[in-house]
């Protein structure tokens, strides 16, 4: 059985047989929500693939305390993938985020598309999405038990986005752009050899043309997911699902 985990960004190289402190947040919820015990075994991560399994000692309401039992430095995921997702309404795209968490993506790109009815176009407004999307990111790996936590990015308009693919491209990445009207079936376009994968996946509305155009332009490849219309929140994490598969 897995153990439950914990973030430490400030997580050093940690030795088998250090006491190692937690406090803040997250010993708050592992000794007045989980109700963690002295004697009981928990991972501490650092979100950047480092992981000591530790034996609990001592526990107070906002710390605590315990011995290194097992230290290991989790690989990073081959390939690595990135789910461009458009900003939608009703929280849906951090569903997508949190779900995408869990079936392994590792960095998110918030997309203000044309046809995005949410705006993050003012900067208070931004920063206050990407912390959302940040936080429920880490608690999305915290449930599926991950040492690595997926980074969220800036938010991107379309420009900026397609100089994005570009640069993906470039570098021997694979862009999967998501789309209703595609013949293509995205498991007919896995490329096994690619280290970088990116994922776009376009607001209710749908991706516009023009969009379409700039995107592929700048070498992203348009996919169908399957026989039926997904969500913006679950096309993501569908198409992860297969890549992971």
């Amino acid at each position: 059985m897995t153990l439950p985990v914990y973030v430490d960004p400030d997580l050093s190289a940690a030795c088998v047989g250090e006491t190692i402190r937690l406090d803040g947040d997250e010993a708050r919820h592992a000794a007045t929500v989980r109700r963690t015990r002295v004697g009981e075994r928990i991972d501490i991560v650092n979100g950047k693939g480092l992981r000591a399994t530790i034996t609990v000692t001592d526990v107070a309401k906002s710390s605590l305390v315990g011995t290194v039992e097992h230290v290991a430095n989790d690989p990073a995921h081959n390939p690595q993938i990135t789910l461009v997702q458009a900003l939608a309404k009703g929280g849906r795209d951090e569903q997508a985020v949190e779900t995408a968490t869990e079936y392994g993506a590792d960095a998110f790109i918030p997309w203000q598309a044309e046809r995005s009815i949410v705006s993050w176009s003012d900067p208070a407004k931004a920063r206050k999405g990407v912390g959302r999307w940040e936080a429920t990111a880490q608690s999305a790996a915290k449930q599926s038990r991950r040492s690595w936590i997926p980074t969220v990015d800036q938010p991107h308009s379309s420009a900026s986005l397609a100089c994005h693919i570009a640069d993906c491209c470039a570098d021997g990445g694979v862009v999967y752009i998501c789309h209703e009207s595609a013949t293509t079936p995205i498991t007919t376009q896995l490329d096994s050899s690619s280290r970088k994968v990116m994922i776009v996946v376009g607001p209710e509305g749908g991706i516009t043309d023009k969009e379409l155009e700039l995107l592929t332009n700048a070498g992203g490849r348009v996919v169908l997911l399957g026989e039926h219309v997904l969500r913006s929140a679950t096309a993501g994490p569908w198409a992860i699902a297969v890549i992971r598969a």
